[in-house]
């Protein structure tokens, strides 16, 4: 499963099913095929970028998220917290993102991450969030998880994450390919590999 997921710079990802996933579109090149599903995590642009969507969206997709959102999608789904739905062979759970201390993801804001189970594998993209009470009650076989400490886990805070979670796999996210994040990312990479085994995916533009 996870030889089926593509980062796309930054916090963007593309998961292979079928169906074929992608979680917060930024910056991304017209695709050959639409989307099956476009899953947006919350309302900052880096997340919620309106001509991306639009770039994948056919008509079947559905494209998923907040309320917040939805104010600026039309025809989005809106899931809250702990909602569920399946959309072909995949389950897609909401949970809460946000950042307990912090001005930037605020609770108020509704910011979601996603579990996605396709293929015997459920992958918990985090979203935008510092470690919360809620993911407890989470046991990914994949983590995505961000090290930017922008509002989000630091490398510290993600590396004490998986030492909770002990994900098989931990893909670190909110990575600019061209900058000092990439030095973050190797120093997560060694802290973190005693709980799991952390994947540097390279960047698909």
């Amino acid at each position: 499963m996870i030889d089926s997921i593509q980062w796309l710079g930054y916090g963007s990802f593309r998961i292979e099913g079928p169906p074929l996933i992608y979680i917060n579109p930024w910056r991304v090149v017209r695709a050959a095929f639409h989307a099956d599903v476009i899953l947006v995590s919350h309302h900052h642009y880096e997340h919620c970028s309106l001509a991306d969507v639009a770039k994948l969206r056919g008509p079947a997709t559905r494209v998923i998220s907040n309320a917040r959102v939805a104010q600026d999608i039309a025809d989005c789904t809106v899931l809250r917290p702990w909602q569920s739905l399946s959309v072909e062979r995949a389950g897609i759970k909401a949970v809460p993102a946000y950042a307990p201390d912090g001005v930037e993801h605020p609770l108020s804001d509704g910011g979601l991450g996603f579990v996605i189970s396709l293929n015997y594998h459920d992958i918990y993209y985090t979203g935008d969030s510092k470690i919360i009470p809620e993911m407890d009650r989470i046991r990914p076989d994949i983590a995505i998880v961000p090290i930017d400490g922008n509002g989000t886990m630091n490398v510290d805070e993600a590396t004490e994450l998986v030492s909770k979670m002990r994900p098989r796999w931990t893909i670190p996210c909110n990575l600019n390919p061209d900058s000092t994040t990439q030095i973050e990312a190797k120093t997560f990479e060694r802290q973190a590999s005693r709980y799991t085994t952390v994947v540097m995916l390279p960047y698909k533009a």
